[in-house]
């Protein structure tokens, strides 16, 4: 799977959480989130920084029990004058918490894939900030810029989630939606990897690298996350083949950017 580095991304998480706070002063806390509707710049701020604190505490106190995940959550700063410096301390404090002891930990790993729980979490924090930090820009009205190093990585654990057994469990709708009879797409980066999916009548199945496929999108790493991640149409990637296999695939896997 095509990860970052540890410490790559940990610098990511508070980069990017830094960025999405400044996007979230440019357009202020009443604006909505085009990208994430029904959300204002008040509520994207507060499921992020909450997100990471409650990160934070599950790897700092080693939870391994999904019974014991922590129940309280961060407040809000009421000053969204306050938010900078808030979100600043909840990235900090998620980045240090995956410190490379935590990373080897026994941890909860919500996706119940071959991670550790501290590799789990560290990518999934860093989707949070580079993701959602995309929101913010958008509402602001700001250019958004992803290092493709960063895009691959969250491409990759894209497709772990969406093969995990826990979306098998929790989200059997969509993982039965994705099965087939053979049938393949090829997510291809012109600026980093490519990834191949098969889908099996046993479930959907990813691997990096690329095959002949019976649809083929291309585009940069960047755009191929946001158009996974359906914050940008299919119409601003390049889709060689079965465009209608493609369409199925991002219909068919929705699900919240964290």
């Amino acid at each position: 799977m095509t990860e970052l580095n540890a410490d790559r991304a940990r610098r990511a998480i508070v980069e990017y959480t830094g960025r999405l706070a400044e996007s979230a002063a440019a357009a202020g806390p009443d604006a909505a989130v085009p990208t994430t509707p029904g959300w204002t710049v008040t509520e994207l701020v507060e499921h992020v920084g909450q997100t990471q604190h409650w990160v934070a505490e599950i790897i700092e106190r080693r939870i391994t029990d999904p019974a014991q995940l922590p129940t309280e959550v961060a407040v809000l700063p009421t000053d969204p004058g306050e938010w900078t410096a808030w979100l600043s301390e909840s990235a900090r404090r998620v980045a240090a918490a995956c410190s490379d002891d935590a990373l080897d930990a026994p941890v909860f790993n919500a996706a119940a894939d071959g991670r550790t729980g501290g590799q789990f979490w560290l990518t999934s924090s860093v989707n949070e900030a580079v993701v959602h930090g995309f929101d913010a820009a958008n509402a602001a009205g700001r250019p958004a810029d992803i290092a493709p190093d960063v895009a691959a990585a969250l491409i990759s654990n894209h497709f772990a989630m969406l093969t995990s057994p826990t979306w098998e469990l929790r989200r059997s709708e969509s993982a039965h939606a994705i099965r087939g009879t053979g049938q393949t797409l090829q997510w291809q980066a012109t600026d980093t990897g490519a990834w191949f999916i098969e889908r099996r009548p046993d479930g959907a199945r990813w691997q990096p690298g690329t095959r002949p496929a019976d649809v083929t999108v291309t585009g940069p790493a960047q755009s191929l996350l946001l158009t996974l991640t359906r914050r940008l149409p299919l119409t601003d990637v390049t889709v060689v083949g079965d465009a209608d296999l493609a369409r199925h695939w991002l219909d068919s896997t929705a699900h919240d950017a964290g």
